[in-house]
């Protein structure tokens, strides 16, 4: 069985560029477009046997109606290929309102041939694949608030619910095992975070907000294939054993946070008893280059920034931030223009100047340092060093997630 795996897809980012005037779509969008249609061109020229997508379509549940046609479009062109498709529903695709559709709806609704969306934990047969000799267990992301519903947990409790939630699944997923037919391969595909996987610099996953699968789960031996989505950094969970655990990360780099990481779909060939071939496929991605530079001295400012800048030829078609660090009053020193100028080949520039000054919290008319919580202590202190106000809103939702747990535990 030769089975094509990738997930991420996200294909209505448009947080950079401009828009095409011959199709009015977004350039980044046909950046993302660019990376699955050749996923869509490989699947039918190598003629696999699955296109397994583990969960994300689009940034978020409710995409325009332009994106869900391009998503459409390609999804449509495996399913007249006659290659079965694998839909998991990730995050990104679902509405945390009980009973509101997903994203991924439509296919469901509209029954199309070939493709099968997976909505729910599930174990699919061959009976369920239109005869595929394959057996997936599908694992959708699990949204806490239905399962609260579910077992009527109280929301003050939200550890409790991934706890069990986690035996829930675990015994669920022992259970299917051992009904599997072990003549036939068996996948696991899941869109999660995993014990021990490594993030990158999405800002989707955030520490406190996910239910995590034990590494134990996914490692079974009794899978040939673990094909996973949600997190962006492409990774192999058990390497150099079997099963292979993929995250192949997301199909084109979303943000900065993923500067330094290439971008890939993953073509496994498993069969039932022998090993698993694991070939990663890279994707030709926008490249995107992140500069930085400290001014010490003041002599010639802004001609220290311009040697910042790489040849031409490399600036071209990227997308360029270069961040500065200087002391405030050197601030007249910098020429942005000449800079803009320098970076005139780039598909997009962003200059973000840091001028550093010497301060001091202060706190506010009779505001008494004693009565601020911790958070709002951090949050002046992030202010005080000037984090860019992206950078204070993750760190500040991170640390509310470490206060959270840390009070839940001493009450315990």
């Amino acid at each position: 069985m030769k089975i094509l795996h990738f997930a991420d897809a996200h294909i209505d980012m448009s947080n950079y560029g401009r828009h095409d005037p011959e199709t009015g779509l977004p350039v980044r969008v046909m950046d993302f477009l660019k990376s699955l249609d050749t996923i869509v061109e490989t699947a039918i020229t190598e003629k696999v046997d699955l296109v397994l997508f583990a969960g994300d379509a689009y940034k978020d549940r409710n995409p325009a109606p332009t994106f869900q046609r391009e998503w459409g479009k390609r999804i449509m062109r495996l399913a007249r290929a006659e290659i079965p498709v694998l839909l998991l529903v990730g995050n990104h695709d679902l509405s945390p309102a009980l009973g509101r559709a997903h994203a991924l709806d439509a296919f469901q609704t509209l029954d199309v041939p070939n493709v099968y969306v997976l909505d729910r934990p599930t174990f699919l047969t061959p009976q369920d694949l239109g005869g595929l000799p394959l057996q997936v267990i599908a694992l959708p992301w699990i949204s806490r608030s239905g399962m609260m519903a579910y077992l009527d947990l109280r929301p003050e409790n939200p550890s409790e619910v991934y706890d069990l939630l986690g035996e829930k699944l675990h015994s669920l997923v022992d259970a299917w095992i051992a009904e599997r037919d072990p003549a036939l391969p068996l996948i696991l595909t899941a869109h999660a975070s995993v014990e021990g996987a490594s993030y990158g610099g999405e800002r989707t996953v955030m520490l406190g907000n996910d239910l995590t699968l034990p590494g134990s789960l996914v490692k079974n031996p009794a899978f040939d294939y673990v094909a996973l989505g949600h997190i962006h950094k492409p990774q192999d969970l058990n390497k150099g054993s079997q099963p292979p655990v993929i995250y192949p990360g997301s199909i084109e780099r979303v943000d900065f946070g993923e500067v330094h990481e290439d971008k890939f779909f993953v073509i496994a060939e498993v069969e039932a008893g022998q090993p698993t071939r694991v070939a990663w496929r890279k994707l030709a991605t926008r490249p995107f280059l992140d500069l930085r530079y400290t001014l010490e001295t003041p002599e010639d400012a802004t001609a220290q920034l311009l040697d910042v800048f790489p040849p031409p030829e490399t600036l071209r078609s990227a997308i360029v931030r270069l961040r500065i660090d200087y002391p405030a009053e050197w601030e007249a020193l910098i020429d942005d223009s000449a800079l803009h100028r320098a970076a005139s080949e780039a598909f997009e520039f962003h200059l973000v100047k840091r001028p550093q000054t010497e301060t001091r919290v202060r706190l506010q008319g009779d505001e008494q340092i004693g009565a601020l919580t911790p958070l709002e202590l951090l949050e002046r202190y992030w202010q005080s060093i000037h984090v860019e106000a992206d950078e204070m809103e993750a760190l500040q939702s991170l640390a509310r997630d470490v206060l959270s747990d840390s009070v839940e535990m001493a009450t315990k």
